[in-house]
């Protein structure tokens, strides 16, 4: 009985170290702030690693540096929130092609036009997977909010 036991648990412990999904998973979580687009001292990560995924928090239109939305409108804060995620993701390693997942919360959904017209400039054919919703206030005011997750080494 004991050998069997010990058998299966050496069995399961080969398959562990041999699967590659499950081998290739580290321990570590990293908690990154570039300061590039969004102020250090502000209470969350600009985006956290957990092996050769991204996570980054959501993204709005402001002028990099700054707590000041791009003027314009939907248009020009939709691209500005795009510019600020590709920042972001360059700053840890990653790019554009490298997201697979994107949130888009709108103020006003019928901006959806308006911002799918920005947001498919940054894609070529390869769109992530996406969800678009209306929120009832977004933060600063602004009219788009943007979070992504990005995976590396696939």
């Amino acid at each position: 009985m004991m050998r069997k036991a010990l058998l299966s648990l050496a069995a399961c412990a080969s398959l562990v170290s041999t699967n590659p999904a499950l081998a290739d998973q580290p321990g570590t979580v990293e908690f990154l702030n570039s300061g590039k687009v969004v102020p250090t001292n502000l209470p969350f990560s600009e985006a956290v690693r957990a092996g050769n995924t991204l996570y980054l928090s959501g993204q709005i239109g402001i002028v990099p540096g700054t707590l000041k939305l791009a003027p314009g409108g939907i248009r020009e804060e939709a691209r500005q929130a795009m510019e600020n995620i590709k920042a972001s993701l360059e700053a840890h390693g990653y790019a554009m092609s490298d997201i697979v997942k994107c949130t888009v919360m709108l103020a006003d959904i019928s901006d959806w036009a308006a911002f799918n017209d920005v947001y498919r400039t940054f894609f070529s054919n390869r769109y992530p997977a996406r969800s678009a919703l209306g929120a009832n206030g977004l933060a600063l005011g602004a009219r788009v909010e943007i979070e992504c997750i990005a995976v590396v080494g696939t």
